[in-house]
């Protein structure tokens, strides 16, 4: 009888456990179906038409999706700051950075890393523009007269155009005609010197590319006088919490897919102005940083 009995016992020990293994099972399965719904934010700084930016990446978050499976959504930032904060937070995935908010996004999230660029972003240029009435012909010239930057934050429209001013002699806070203006955004800039508001300005040489191109700034009115020499720019930087929401190897798929992007994808090939993407990485960005502490932008 005690025979039987214990038996019996071990048997339900068995069951018990085979049935507690089946729930971790289900609930390890389910935490897993949970990660695999959460949505992969992407973002960009806003330093372009508003319409223009949502339409390209619109289409990213949807060419992604489609080639990784994940749920990819486009979150608009209102400004630079803005975006940094959000990828600090972990609330934004990876994001379109320039060279300096890059810098400042990885010095926050010092495991996030900058994975693809523009071919063009190795060699990256800003362009000083004024009213074609103007005889400017070097940075020189700029003394005395009002002057306008891009946002703060900006690599091409701020910090970069910064040093080269300051290497030509000129101090932005005392030399020009009151103290710089900051448009917020390249095209702000272009529109302000073609109508007369500033004397100059500087910008990304991209936007002013497209802008000429698709005749959105008037050339009888406005001329580039000077380019900058090439750094590196612009970049798509990931954040350090991806794997863990979206489990192992999630890096590595992204980046696949933002590689794979040719010109057949003609509203971000618009976008971004090329049919291709290439890879980088954080230490091609060291100068930015360096610039930006020189200039006392970043600590």
């Amino acid at each position: 009888m005690k025979k039987w009995l214990s038996a019996l016992i071990l048997v339900m020990v068995v069951f018990s456990l085979a049935a507690c293994g089946q729930k971790d099972n289900k609930a390890s399965e389910g935490k897993k179906e949970a990660a695999t719904k959460e949505v992969f934010k992407i973002g960009a700084i806003p330093d372009q038409n508003a319409a223009d930016l949502d339409k390209g990446m619109t289409a990213v978050a949807k060419y992604l999706s489609e080639k990784t499976g994940l749920k990819v959504e486009f979150v608009p930032s209102v400004d630079y700051a803005a975006l940094v904060t959000g990828f600090q937070r972990g609330e934004i995935h990876m994001a379109w950075f320039g060279g300096l908010t890059s810098v400042q996004a990885r010095n926050l999230v010092p495991e996030a890393e900058s994975i693809v660029q523009r071919p063009r972003d190795a060699e990256f240029h800003s362009v000083f523009i004024t009213q074609s009435s103007e005889n400017f012909t070097k940075l020189e010239d700029l003394k005395g007269k009002s002057f306008t930057f891009g946002s703060e934050s900006s690599t091409s429209g701020h910090l970069m155009p910064r040093y080269y001013l300051t290497e030509a002699g000129i101090d932005p806070n005392k030399d020009f005609d009151g103290k710089p203006n900051f448009s917020g955004s390249h095209d702000t800039t272009y529109k302000l010197i073609e109508s007369g508001a500033f004397k100059a300005g500087a910008l990304n040489e991209a936007v002013w590319e497209a802008a000429v191109k698709e005749k959105k700034v008037d050339t009888n009115k406005v001329k580039v006088f000077y380019t900058t020499p090439a750094y590196f720019d612009y970049n798509w930087t990931v954040n350090s919490n991806v794997e863990d929401v979206f489990g192992k190897g999630t890096k590595s798929k992204v980046k696949e897919a933002l590689l794979s992007i040719t010109s057949e994808q003609k509203e971000i090939a618009d976008l971004f102005q090329t049919d291709r993407f290439v890879e980088t990485k954080n230490d091609n960005y060291k100068k930015i940083e360096t610039v930006a502490k020189e200039l006392k932008i970043i600590k």
